[in-house]
């Protein structure tokens, strides 16, 4: 597990992509010590001039470059919380805590990866999508939502990879559920998958059936994000375990799943 920072980032850019979703490009401030992110990992957020939002809000890094210090957040408008983030102001300043918890694997060069998000469960599969690339893994993406306009990022994904695209209304891509989704027949070195509990049951369920290993990241309910109030407690193989610190990311094999 990484070494926790805490700082005030700038909002270099604040690009809403539909009515649900926005994506924040933060700027690290260079007085702030250099760390790098695995992927998978996530931040705590402040929210700033929220009278109603008293804890900070847990975000996957979408993106990070270490290079240029810029984080990319995608954010989905689901209370005020995440509205009041959705519509802070360009260079206006956050507190972040972070970069949280353990993620998920880089195989060696020259396996073969699926990578499956539905929703917003497709943020952290960009940076490890270029990780795994850099790596000289094989990725492909499998890409899913409930309609061709809530199809999240497409164009890069594709510049990393293979991408495919499910939708439930069959609007793009084929139609129904990732799971059901015809690459999934496909055996992978590894598998990983984030989003709704039942997509990714699904997801493993079937990468179980063709013998690909898979790690899921799990969208458990986080009150502080530092492995104290324990809201966020998992039942394992190995005992209760919190998604915030020894997760999000599991491997399936280790989760009492019914797959």
């Amino acid at each position: 597990m990484s070494r926790k920072h805490i700082f005030d980032a700038e909002i270099a850019r604040n690009l809403r992509l539909s009515e649900r979703y926005s994506l924040l490009e933060l700027q690290v401030p260079a007085t702030a010590e250099p760390f790098d992110v695995q992927p998978g990992q996530f931040v705590e957020i402040k929210v700033p001039g929220s009278a109603t939002t008293y804890l900070r809000r847990p975000i996957s890094i979408c993106d990070y470059d270490s290079a240029t210090r810029r984080m990319t957040l995608l954010i989905r408008r689901a209370g005020d919380g995440t509205e009041a983030l959705c519509n802070l102001p360009e260079w206006s300043r956050i507190s972040v805590v972070g970069p949280l918890g353990n993620g998920f694997t880089v195989p060696s060069a020259g396996a073969s990866a699926l990578l499956a998000g539905g929703g917003i469960g497709v943020a952290p599969l960009l940076l490890l999508g270029k990780r795994m690339l850099a790596a000289g893994v094989k990725v492909t993406f499998l890409l899913a939502a409930r309609t061709a306009e809530e199809v999240l990022m497409l164009d890069e994904f594709r510049a990393v990879g293979a991408t495919m695209v499910a939708t439930d209304d069959g609007t793009m891509g084929q139609k129904g559920f990732a799971h059901e989704h015809d690459v999934m027949k496909q055996r992978f070195d590894l598998v990983c998958t984030c989003g709704p509990k039942p997509m990714m049951m699904g997801i493993a369920r079937k990468a179980k059936a063709t013998g690909s290993p898979c790690e899921v990241s799990l969208e458990n309910l986080m009150a502080c994000g530092l492995g104290a109030c324990l809201c966020c407690v998992e039942p394992t193989l190995q005992g209760n375990l919190r998604a915030c610190v020894e997760g999000p990311v599991f491997n399936t094999s280790l989760l009492l799943w019914d797959i």
